[in-house]
């Protein structure tokens, strides 16, 4: 599972009011967990992450960062998770959750699990925010277009609004091709924001390299 712009833009962004507790849903090899803890210094942060493998990964970034004595990776899938701790609520849930809905799946077994999502996948996923949420928590997601617009109907029926809107597009004139949604569950006037990656091919914009500059030695 490579680093991508999806992934580092929803570490780089995603905020709360003072959270002291976070949860990565479906975590990888734990690099938007790792980048919450470069961020937030107090903050306890949980993983989860189904894929076996991954989470290896992940725990052993975690051992050997400056922050592992704040991070916890848990190797099954969110279900399972609360399952086991119905209990936890959390100040900001993120996800960079798969997002091929009812599309042709991939020939790899793991890529077909890391991307691709059954119909109920993320009815289950915003339902379960709105249980372990806290009053004044929020989730923020990074999703395609249009199953970000799946997720903001659901959030509706969960009783969570959408508070913020970030259309990410490749260059200028592009159409957006991710958005980053925030809910929550206070009803607020929704913040509408526009983030491009590029000023040219090859060449990131200023905007997306001061958003990553704390993260990328590149930058």
């Amino acid at each position: 599972m490579k680093i991508n712009t999806d992934g580092v833009l929803l570490g780089a962004l995603a905020a709360a009011d003072d959270p002291m507790s976070i949860l990565d849903i479906g975590s990888g090899t734990g690099v938007i967990a790792l980048m919450l803890a470069q961020r937030f210094a107090t903050a306890q942060i949980d993983a989860v992450e189904i894929d076996e493998s991954a989470a290896k990964t992940a725990e052993s970034n975690f051992k050997n960062s400056p922050f592992a004595d704040r991070l916890r990776i848990y190797a099954s899938g969110f279900k399972f998770f609360f399952e086991e701790h119905p209990g936890r609520k959390y100040d900001l849930i993120v996800s960079n959750p798969p997002f091929y809905i009812n599309s042709l799946l991939s020939p790899g077994a793991k890529k077909n699990q890391a991307k691709h999502a059954g119909e109920g996948f993320f009815e289950e996923l915003i339902q379960t925010v709105s249980k372990q949420l806290n009053g004044n928590g929020v989730c923020w997601l990074v999703l395609p277009q249009d199953t970000a617009d799946i997720v903001k109907a659901l959030a509706t029926k969960y009783g969570l609004y959408l508070q913020k809107d970030i259309k990410i597009r490749s260059f200028e004139n592009d159409e957006p091709h991710r958005e980053i949604v925030v809910l929550g569950f206070q009803e607020i006037s929704t913040e509408i924001a526009t983030l491009t990656i590029y000023n040219d091919v090859n060449v990131y914009s200023e905007e997306y390299k001061l958003i990553l500059q704390p993260y990328f030695l590149a930058f």
